[in-house]
């Protein structure tokens, strides 16, 4: 069916795969945060299983919205493992990691992502997408204040 909002069908498609781009990364990112949530030990355990266990269920709304935004453009999401690990720029490692060295790897991620978050902003906001513009700021403000917390940890 065609999708009559004023954005046209080009712009629509690209945004649409660079938020299908940012999905996947942010998919990625989830697992790793539940991996290292119910995996991490050490002295610190506790206050960043908690921490870790916030992170990824704000993740998993956040992930439920951008799917939902990439349907309302008007393109499939490939939802499967192999799709986002395909379309993802972030690799999992596959091994427990000591605190520090698990929270410097989902920084580093999560860094990544805000940046290429920041790209899609831009790119939407030329297209006049102004509720792409909208989910991002807000994506921006929930990882950056992840970002922030998670560094707060690696402070000594």
């Amino acid at each position: 069916m065609q999708i009559n909002s004023g954005m046209p069908t080009d712009a629509r498609q690209l945004v649409g795969e660079k938020l299908a781009h940012l999905l996947a990364d942010l998919y990625i990112i989830y697992v790793q945060t539940q991996n290292f949530h119910w995996n991490l030990v050490g002295k610190e355990f506790y206050s960043l299983h908690l921490l870790l266990e916030k992170q990824y269920q704000d993740l998993s709304l956040v992930i439920d919205e951008l799917a939902e935004r990439i349907r309302a453009l008007g393109l499939h999401v490939d939802g499967s493992l192999a799709g986002f690990q395909s379309l993802s720029s972030i690799r999992e490692p596959r091994l427990v990691m000591p605190i520090p060295d698990a929270l410097e790897h989902l920084l580093t991620n999560q860094e990544v992502v805000v940046r290429h978050a920041r790209q899609v902003g831009s790119l939407a906001d030329n297209h006049a997408d102004h509720a792409t513009v909208d989910f991002i700021g807000r994506l921006l403000g929930l990882l950056e204040k992840s970002g922030w917390m998670v560094r707060s940890q690696l402070e000594s």
